[in-house]
């Protein structure tokens, strides 16, 4: 062993002995950050000592010293500090993500009529706690334990090492995965709740959300997510326009459809009636939820913080992220004003939102105008079709249909134009493929709850207002 060998075990040796002993009592006596830098600077003089004696440069020397300090560092702690961040920002955005539940009820509480807001609170309650049970007891497994390429992954539940057991083999803890991607699930099921208000069944929702979230939803995950076979084929989703808004859209789609409008929203001749929400000032600030919430959302699908090119691409996927919410909601507000001549506020929070599923497929790449751009055609989006929808008789309470559907495939869509790494076509492969699979399996689900326990409450109830038929707590019992 040469002498700069056996120096630089000692130093190994010498860090690890101030790494253990370097209590809190014992720091009190000792400088332990002076003592670590002057067995990194001893390290160094070795290294460069030995340089020097083999007939190096000095500045050779110097590059062999701060290798060497480098790999001692590297050595003793490894990719500690980038476990310890990566699994920071999976929590931190998974507690983002689970805000956006209460975005969500928000939004829909405020939207609903004042005899139908408990119900719209209760849902949201029950289908959060339902996707945290079913994505532990298949969902996560089955879209992150299948084979690369593959459909779908196995059927058993979620396993969590035992406490101090784990060691972020992955880059990041097990449990701040798992809480992370189950966050997502919820929002794909609140999608549903919101479109299909006033007059679904709680029992068949809550049945439907069961398998959106245990199957359906993981099933198309593990396509893209789980290393499935359209991330083979190319197709790129970086926080899921596709995968978890319009998946969500796609199954509110088909509820609509087989439970049908509520009653007197369309007239014999095609007039709508309008019915106005409870609360204007709480579906506001579901929208403000929701919009901080989608920070998590998109920022967090970086899924890495352990390096400062990390940390700065998620500043990025922030100011995008924000551009393009924004963008979404004057752009509504434009269009609406020079359209009706009035301001829907309405129209101009489901267009920031509409501007923040748009962004999501791709918030890192785009430039500023180009984050502009997308969201602002989101705004769009949702001021002429739900319009549209209306003309259809399809009675989407909320507008989930234009903001999380026809926005998630328009954000999807678009993203070759600031990724070169993907293709229209391979785009409209994924876009095609997960929302055939999707709608056809919610119908299916929707028609099999609909021959056996129903799913859509009377027509005395639901003149009633499911707060008192189906709940038995009128959220304004005053009113």
């Amino acid at each position: 062993m040469t002498k700069f060998s056996n120096k630089l075990m000692t130093g190994i040796i010498a860090l690890f002995a101030i790494l253990m002993f370097a209590t809190p009592s014992l720091a009190q006596s000792v400088d332990v950050n002076s003592a670590l830098n002057s067995t990194l600077e001893a390290i160094g003089t070795s290294a460069s000592d030995a340089a020097l004696e083999d007939g190096a440069s000095a500045e050779e020397a110097a590059s062999a010293a701060n290798d060497a300090i480098s790999s001692i560092v590297a050595e003793v702690f490894g990719d500690r500090d980038a476990k310890i961040f990566n699994t920071l920002l999976f929590l931190i955005g998974g507690f983002l993500v689970m805000w956006m539940a209460a975005g969500f009820t928000m939004l829909e509480t405020g939207l609903v009529r004042k005899k139908n807001v408990s119900m719209q609170a209760l849902k949201n309650i029950a289908l959060y706690s339902i996707a945290g049970l079913m994505f532990w007891l298949v969902g996560y497994n089955v879209m992150y334990g299948g084979e690369a390429g593959g459909f779908i992954g196995s059927f058993s539940p979620s396993n969590f090492p035992e406490p101090g057991a784990d060691t972020a083999e992955a880059g990041y803890s097990v449990a701040s995965d798992w809480f992370f991607q189950m966050a997502f699930v919820a929002a794909t099921a609140s999608i549903v709740s919101g479109a299909v208000a006033e007059r679904v069944r709680l029992w068949a929702f809550l049945a439907f959300t069961v398998v959106l979230t245990g199957l359906l939803y993981p099933i198309t995950g593990m396509w893209q997510w789980g290393g499935g076979w359209l991330a083979e084929l190319g197709f790129s989703d970086f926080a899921g326009s596709t995968l978890v808004h319009s998946v969500g859209g796609w199954a509110a789609l088909a509820g609509v459809i087989f439970i049908g409008a509520r009653k007197g929203k369309y007239s014999a001749n095609g007039m709508v009636t309008p019915m106005p929400g409870s609360s204007i000032p709480l579906a506001t600030l579901g929208m403000f939820i929701l919009w901080m919430g989608w920070f998590g959302f998109n920022g967090a699908s970086q899924l890495a913080m352990g390096t400062i090119a990390d940390v700065a691409d998620i500043s990025r996927i922030f100011a995008n992220t924000n551009l393009a919410a924004a963008a979404g909601a004057i752009t509504a507000m434009i269009l609406v004003q020079l359209i009706y001549k009035k301001v829907d506020v309405t129209m101009v929070i489901n267009g920031a939102l509409a501007g923040l599923v748009s962004i999501t497929a791709e918030p890192l790449t785009p430039s500023v105008p180009f984050a502009l751009f997308i969201g602002a055609i989101g705004g769009a989006i949702v001021v002429f079709t739900i319009p549209l929808l209306d003309k259809l008789k399809l009675d989407d309470v909320v507008g989930a249909i234009p903001v999380h559907l026809l926005a998630g495939i328009w954000g999807t869509m678009i993203v070759p134009l600031t990724n070169d790494g993907t293709s229209y076509v391979t785009q409209l492969i994924g876009i095609s493929a997960i929302g055939a699979f999707t709608f056809i399996a919610s119908s299916i689900v929707w028609l099999i709850l609909k021959v056996t326990i129903g799913i859509r409450v009377s027509e005395e109830d639901e003149a009633l207002g499911l707060d008192k038929a189906e709940v038995g707590v009128e959220a304004y019992p005053e009113f």
